[in-house]
């Protein structure tokens, strides 16, 4: 395995659990929406707000055919896997990790977020809407997938490293 991607619905931990994931195996980690912003220049915002949401969703297509890095850790973006082109590229490329959180817990972290451009422009039965259109495809593009619920980021952290492990074991 060369690549452990992270996904989940916005506000379910990929990006926190990503860096303690990459500081306890010790490989690089890659955030696919910093990526983004690294490369295009703009925020999020700004291009959901300049583009579109179709175009953004390109721009991820776009990263995950064109990374080169291997041995390393990638939280995706929360609609990355509704393209059938990326739940294949990332099952073909590494271990597909799914953060199962429960929508009401999501909620909560999410509802504030100014750099969430879905949710500023949204109520919050439309967001649960997406979180229940999107959770099938999440199941289906994981591997594995670790429910939060009741869980600290250590121990979510720990289980993901231990699944990795075990696998690479395999």
């Amino acid at each position: 395995m060369k690549r452990i991607y992270l996904i989940g619905f916005m506000g379910c931990g990929k990006s926190a659990i990503g860096r303690r994931l990459s500081f306890l195996l010790k490989l690089p980690f890659y955030d696919m929406d910093k990526e983004i912003v690294r490369q295009t220049g703009k925020t999020i915002p700004e291009i959901f707000e300049q583009h579109g949401e179709k175009y953004f969703r390109d721009l991820e297509t776009e990263f995950l055919r064109n990374f080169t890095g291997n041995y390393c850790i990638i939280s995706t973006g929360g609609g990355a896997v509704m393209r059938k082109a990326n739940k294949k590229i990332m099952r073909e490329t590494g271990l597909v990790l799914f953060l199962d959180a429960p929508f009401k817990e999501i909620w909560r972290r999410i509802h504030k977020d100014p750099n969430r451009p879905i949710v500023a422009k949204s109520t919050r039965e439309e967001i649960e809407a997406l979180y229940k259109m999107r959770y099938p495809h999440y199941k289906a593009a994981a591997h594995i997938s670790i429910r939060t619920e009741f869980r600290t980021l250590r121990q979510i952290t720990q289980y993901a490293a231990f699944q990795v492990i075990r696998l690479k074991g395999e």
